[in-house]
């Protein structure tokens, strides 16, 4: 079968590989959908601590039922299905008391064993969500990065009418805003300095400021009187959004880490005591997280599609992660056709 296979640092190719074996409890998914994540990025780039080469990356994927081997869980061919990716130890401390989303020893497929972007891959049967009906392959392919979204929004304890700060406007950052817009924020900045991912922002009616352009600590003071937002959800990773974050935040707000920083970046701890500012962590999701993420993209369709800016067909997927690198592009979500 053919797959992308990782292969070396800022190197992938497509290959002809051996299809895996049958795994008892476990499903033959031909794969239609794969997108390729900022992960997988960072896998291309060589700088995943964990991935290893040869890998088949991917997984955000999609795919249908050809093949069930047990049945436990009332899958049958033709099903089409997302798979929760998380791989937990079950013995660790995290996975004894209830949180193995958060395992000591955390593995996810598509990084730590072979991925979705595949011809197609037996996957558990536990891990599998049905895909409804009206929901397209395409946007069954965000499942995966809308439940990190979720669970960010659950992390932060979001409430109706609350005013937000994105920072960063890539694939999480946006959709990080679509689920604000649907969940009732009563306002929603956004910043980056990619002035096309911006334009697609003020479409969806968000406030979208380049913070090439003008400050965001100065933005926010002046359209809030000084006050600052009810939660800031941190998405890019980068130095100066650590540096700010607490700059733009209420008294008494709160501040997400939605996206994960690479490195350690300062953070002004002073104003987490004056402004009593809580700061939360959020790093993938629970299975019932992604389970909700399923039924909601239903809710979310239509914004989810707009996201999805480029497909490839598998068998020309070497040259995506170039074409990703490329700003004359302007990719927000690419998604990797397993059919062709």
């Amino acid at each position: 079968m053919k797959a992308l296979v990782y292969t070396a640092p800022s190197k992938v190719e497509v290959r002809d590989v051996q299809p895996p074996e049958p795994v008892e409890g476990a499903a033959k998914v031909k794969m239609r959908f794969c997108g390729v994540c900022g992960t997988d990025i960072g896998i291309f780039a060589g700088k995943h601590p964990r991935a290893k080469a040869p890998l088949i990356l991917g997984h955000e994927f999609v795919g249908v039922v050809e093949e069930v081997r047990g049945g436990k869980h009332g899958f049958k061919p033709g099903d089409r299905v997302v798979a929760y990716p998380l791989l937990s130890c079950g013995v660790c401390r995290p996975c004894r008391t209830g949180s193995p989303h958060v395992c000591e020893k955390l593995r996810l497929i598509g990084i730590d064993c072979d991925g979705g972007m595949a011809d197609h891959a037996w996957v558990d049967e536990s891990v599998l969500f049905k895909v409804p009906d009206e929901l397209s392959d395409e946007v069954a392919a965000l499942v995966e990065p809308l439940a990190v979204i979720v669970r960010s929004m659950h992390q932060a304890r979001f409430q109706i009418l609350d005013s937000a700060v994105v920072m960063g406007a890539g694939p999480i950052g946006i959709l990080t805003a679509i689920v604000l817009k649907h969940s009732g924020a009563s306002r929603i900045i956004i910043s980056d300095i990619d002035e096309a991912r911006l334009a697609m922002c003020a479409e969806f009616g968000f406030e979208a400021l380049n913070v090439k352009k003008e400050s965001l600590v100065d933005y926010v003071a002046r359209t809030t009187n000084g006050e600052g937002v009810d939660v800031v959800f941190e998405c890019s990773g980068v130095e100066s959004a650590a540096a700010e974050m607490t700059k733009i935040a209420r008294v008494g707000g709160t501040i997400c880490m939605t996206g994960i920083h690479k490195a350690p970046h300062a953070v002004d701890l002073r104003d987490l005591n004056f402004k009593e500012l809580t700061i939360i962590g959020s790093r993938v999701y629970t299975q019932h997280e992604f389970g909700m993420s399923v039924a909601y993209a239903l809710a979310l369709k239509d914004d989810l599609a707009k996201i999805v800016t480029q497909t490839v067909p598998l068998t020309e997927a070497e040259s995506v992660f170039e074409m990703i690198a490329d700003p004359a592009v302007n990719t927000v979500k690419v998604l990797v056709d397993c059919t062709k």
